[in-house]
């Protein structure tokens, strides 16, 4: 039966209308995939010995390296979780179609529970607690003990696959998970509660009593048989499958009539972001990009990384929501085109509102000046060129993905597999790379303030050119319209 479900699989994704997009990233993060699994084998492998060098020089107040790990073994897993909401699928994309075929519902749930199993998730920390676990034997460690506490370890993260099933589709169980994890972060930054001094001789204790693998595991069996139970009963089509009515209200939104004909889809895409939950998380979370610098602020990153900051503070809904037009009208594409609508009016409507929120950003984003004034200069040349050449490009890049979009799920809110291709990722070059090529230029030659300088006056330039940009993406549009109508139809 799963050699049955495989094949139909292959199927789906061989006979997709991007099917070439797909097998290009298929095969493109199938190579991090493994340059991943290598890393944290060599981590497993390394970490022993690089923790007692740091017991012996004194930097690590610590009876030896096993007792380091298991004390902050809970940060490993609370990561972990979060990868796992954030990036993990949930495999029930396909079960519409299944319920129509002579499979019983509860093969078709353990097929989609199986494949969470055994997925990248669940392997990735076997490729750093079996070296380590090996280590842990090489350097004279109970071998009962040692076995008992890998086997929790395993245990754990198979639990972790389970709760996170829930996290997905549970707000009862995910809302509580969520303040139990802020308030031990908070807690434990502010030093008034420190987590890992009970957590250490929790996980400690795998390894003292040799049986104790078993409670970790028998936890594991009720979680997967509560997510079996749980998926069952939703597996009707009239249930927990249909897409929920919500009530709709109108709205007066007369101030965009300025904007003439454009108006009609301002409006339309006004109302997007406010009624659909995947357009309103893009949104929300382009702004939280405006933090992005932070990030290289408290690592103290080279000059360079001020710029590459720049771009997606002031640009983040620009990359995330500008990327997938016209995805975003997928639902409804085929009307619109039986419409005969005007590209050039639709697309300067997606340029405006980009436009607008990067505008927004920009003005947020000024307390970099705390940090200095390069920080400033940074963002306002970063602006100046998302707007004036990284706007239109962003749309041209958008015209090759075709990729339906479900507006009702926050799944993919950070990006979409289909999103990229060979054409995509080229267009990345324009956008990322060569501003960080033309600041180091114009440094390299005069100083930071005539390489922002210089961004900048770029951006200006792709402002004059954004009508040839425009016209390059209209002719794609043209082109390629019963293709990308073909490809919105499959909800696969």
């Amino acid at each position: 039966m799963f050699l049955q479900f495989a094949s139909l699989e292959w199927k789906s994704f061989t006979r997709s209308a991007a099917f070439k997009q797909n097998l290009f990233f298929k095969i493109f993060i199938g190579f991090f995939a493994v340059l991943f699994l290598l890393e944290f084998a060599a981590l497993g492998a390394g970490s022993f010995y690089i923790l007692e060098n740091f017991i012996e020089d004194g930097k690590i107040l610590a009876s030896d390296p096993f007792a380091v790990v298991n004390k902050f073994l809970i940060y490993w897993f609370v990561v972990d979780l979060m990868f796992r909401y954030f990036m993990q699928k949930m495999p029930v994309a396909n079960i519409k179609p299944l319920l129509y075929l002579p499979f019983t519902k509860g093969k078709i749930v353990k097929y989609a529970l199986g494949k969470t199993v055994i997925s990248f998730f669940n392997i990735l920390p076997a490729f750093f607690f079996v070296p380590f676990s090996l280590v842990l034997l090489i350097e004279g460690y109970s071998p009962l003990g040692v076995i008992s506490w890998h086997l929790a370890m395993l245990s754990i993260t198979l639990l972790l696959n389970f709760l996170n099933v829930f996290l997905n589709n549970l707000n009862q169980v995910f809302y509580p998970v969520l303040v139990i994890v802020v308030a031990l972060g908070f807690t434990q930054y502010y030093g008034y509660f420190d987590v890992t001094e009970y957590t250490q001789p929790f996980f400690k204790f795998f390894f003292n009593q040799s049986w104790s693998f078993i409670v970790p595991l028998i936890l594991a069996a009720p979680a997967a048989n509560y997510a079996y139970t749980y998926f069952r009963q939703q597996l009707y089509l009239d249930a927990g499958l249909s897409v929920k009515g919500e009530k709709v209200t109108t709205e007066n939104l007369d101030f965009l009539n300025r904007f003439g004909k454009m108006a009609v889809y301002l409006k339309n895409d006004v109302k997007l972001i406010k009624r659909n939950k995947r357009a309103r998380t893009t949104f929300i979370m382009g702004f939280l990009f405006m933090f992005y610098g932070l990030y290289f602020i408290a690592v103290g990153q080279g000059e360079w990384m001020k710029v590459f900051a720049a771009l997606f503070c002031t640009g983040g809904f620009l990359f995330s929501f500008g990327g997938l037009v016209p995805s975003w009208d997928s639902s409804y594409y085929k009307l619109m085109m039986a419409q005969n609508i005007p590209y050039r009016e639709f697309l300067l409507s997606k340029w405006w509102l980009m436009v607008a929120v990067t505008a927004a950003s920009t003005v947020l984003s000024c307390f970099y000046v705390y940090f200095g004034i390069e920080w400033l200069w940074a963002i306002l040349a970063g602006s100046v060129y998302n707007i004036g050449l990284n706007a239109s490009v962003t749309l041209l890049g958008g015209a090759f993905v075709k990729t339906p979009i479900d507006l009702t799920s926050n799944k993919k809110a950070f990006g979409d597999s289909k999103a990229f291709n060979f054409k995509t990722v080229l267009l990345i070059i324009p956008k990322m790379v060569l501003p960080v090529i033309i600041y180091y230029a114009f440094t390299f030659m005069f100083n930071s303030n005539v390489g922002f300088i210089a961004i900048a006056a770029t951006g200006l330039l792709g402002l004059l050119f954004r009508n040839k940009i425009l016209t390059l993406t209209e002719n794609i549009y043209k082109n390629e319209k019963y293709d990308t109508i073909a490809a919105y139809a499959q909800k696969d």
